[in-house]
């Protein structure tokens, strides 16, 4: 269970590609309910996805560079020299756990928890979470704010607009069920 809102958390590629994920993990950044971290390896995933989802070379510029415009301290770097020590299932996610070591993180979010056991992670003082998991405990543990980060998220959407409701079903098919099932009672409770 998260404790503070002002931890660390590294997002591992597949929480940081779907744009439903992305944009909520965002705007909590954005009005500090967790401080985001990630690398050059994540980032180059990242490249890597969007061509293969057909994402235009201009618009994956655009998309990276706002992201360090917008969190210019989340880069860790000199995180390499760690990887090469480091055993995980899949040797590939080694890159993910290092820049959480380095950056004294408290959370990994990502949605392949598998390749992430729980015991290794704790000899690093880390946790490892889901991405619905992780932003409902962010709405549990500021309701309002909460509320307030997605309603700007939902002010700020475009192509297509889309009102509260849709974009909670957005949420909902895009793994977020908890997230959005919990938001979607603060937002009818919170005018």
């Amino acid at each position: 269970m998260i404790h503070s809102t002002r931890f660390i958390c590294v997002l591992d590629t597949n929480v940081i590609y779907p744009i439903e994920i992305r944009d909520l993990l965002f705007w909590f950044a954005h009005d500090d309910l967790f401080i985001p971290k990630w690398s050059k390896h994540i980032f180059d995933e990242w490249e890597i996805v969007m061509k293969r989802k057909g994402v235009s070379e201009k618009e994956i510029k655009k998309r990276i560079n706002w992201t360090n415009l917008a969190f210019p301290d989340a880069l860790v770097e000199n995180y390499e020299l760690l990887i090469d020590n480091l055993e995980l299932p899949d040797p590939k996610d080694c890159h993910v756990l290092a820049a959480a070591i380095k950056t004294n993180a408290n959370i990994i979010v990502t949605n392949n928890l598998k390749d992430f056991p729980e015991k290794y992670l704790e000899n690093f003082g880390l946790e490892v979470k889901s991405a619905d998991d992780f932003l409902t405990e962010m709405v549990d543990l500021n309701q309002e704010m909460a509320v307030n980060s997605f309603r700007k998220l939902v002010m700020n959407r475009r192509n297509p607009n889309l009102d509260e409701y849709q974009v909670l079903d957005s949420f909902r098919r895009n793994g977020l069920t908890n997230t959005a099932n919990y938001l979607h009672v603060l937002i009818l409770k919170i005018k």
